[in-house]
């Protein structure tokens, strides 16, 4: 066998042809800097709608940037067709660093971790006081996975007009989660949408419930049709009578200092299985500091926990570490309990 130095210049050196007629593969990755930013409005099978000045474009994820994916609320960087014009698509070739996410698993033994929201300052956790009734363990994982995520939750409760919100109330006193309490005949006339409306002026707001509670009738009537017609096409997501949404959907708020509803699919179960009790700790600036004499890899619901004695000696209230301790818990339980 021949062998070559490190700088052959025979004549006679023959190179084997790529068959697959395509380039060779390199390391070098293109910096793309004249790249347009966008925000994701929705995701469909591989193909992202998102929001490049006030211009619908259809992208694709470009092969750099491997498994990251983007999803509704991130802010990319594209290239190639931005026109918006139809059957034209362009590529996103940067995802940008997240403020929050909003993740959950399919339940509590899925290791598969999915990002639902990206982005989002708030999330209005909808729920009906009645027909359906509450479900409290599945309000508990979501206030679990927006204090994990970093978001701000907002309880808007619907059917007041069937049952009392007290009780209900009560069981979140001690968290201090703002609240909205509306009625059946509020929604018609719309003044549960302008009470919840002015939670989420100049924010970013997710909406998260099970299907029957109102949560899409109530998104329906923030984003009248004016503002829906700057996502074009992609508002074919929700219609009359029974819920529709299949994926995430980000609307414009009418409101002048701006702000975006996210509509997200109607949820059965919310698994917690990728939630750090020491994230969620830190929505509890009033217990976070007595979790320094915890021990390593402390749940906080354990004899050896610290905080015990830190709200003895008049810290913080016994109620929000009461109220922290059936958070955490509801790892361990079914949101149907």
């Amino acid at each position: 066998m021949r062998r070559y130095g490190k700088n052959p210049d025979e004549d006679d050196i023959r190179v084997r042809p790529n068959r697959k007629g395509n380039r060779p593969r390199t390391s070098i990755r293109p910096k793309h800097e004249d790249a347009s930013e966008g925000m994701v409005l929705t995701v469909d099978r591989g193909r992202l709608t998102c929001l490049v000045e006030d211009r619908v474009v259809t992208a694709m994820k470009a092969r750099e940037l491997g498994r990251k994916a983007a999803v509704v609320g991130d802010r990319v960087w594209l290239v190639g067709d931005l026109s918006g014009a139809k059957d034209t698509l362009a590529r996103i070739v940067r995802i940008g660093e997240r403020s929050s996410v909003l993740r959950r698993t399919a339940d509590d033994d899925d290791p598969y971790e999915r990002v639902v929201v990206a982005n989002a300052d708030q999330l209005a956790i909808v729920t009906a006081l009645a027909d359906p009734e509450p479900r409290p363990r599945l309000i508990d994982r979501c206030l679990v996975a927006a204090y994990d995520g970093g978001l701000e939750p907002l309880l808007v409760l619907t059917k007041s007009d069937l049952a009392p919100p007290d009780a209900l109330l009560e069981m979140y006193g001690a968290l201090g989660v703002p609240y909205v309490v509306t009625t059946r005949d509020e929604f018609v006339d719309g003044a549960a949408a302008d009470r919840v409306h002015a939670y989420l002026s100049g924010r970013t707001t997710a909406f998260v419930g099970h299907s029957g509670v109102g949560k899409t009738t109530l998104v329906n009537a923030l984003v009248p049709e004016d503002r829906r017609r700057v996502t074009g096409h992609v508002n074919a997501v929700t219609g009359r009578g029974r819920h529709t949404t299949t994926s995430a959907l980000a609307l414009p708020l009418a409101d002048p200092r701006g702000g975006w509803v996210i509509d997200t699919p109607g949820v059965r179960s919310f698994g917690l299985n990728h939630v750090d009790p020491s994230r969620v700790i830190l929505a509890f600036p009033d217990l976070e500091p007595g979790t320094v004499n915890c021990p390593r890899a402390c749940s906080h619901d354990e004899p050896e926990c610290a905080l015990d004695a830190w709200v003895a000696e008049g810290h913080a209230d016994p109620a929000r570490l009461h109220s922290l301790r059936r958070l955490l818990a509801t790892r361990e339980r079914h949101e149907g309990d």
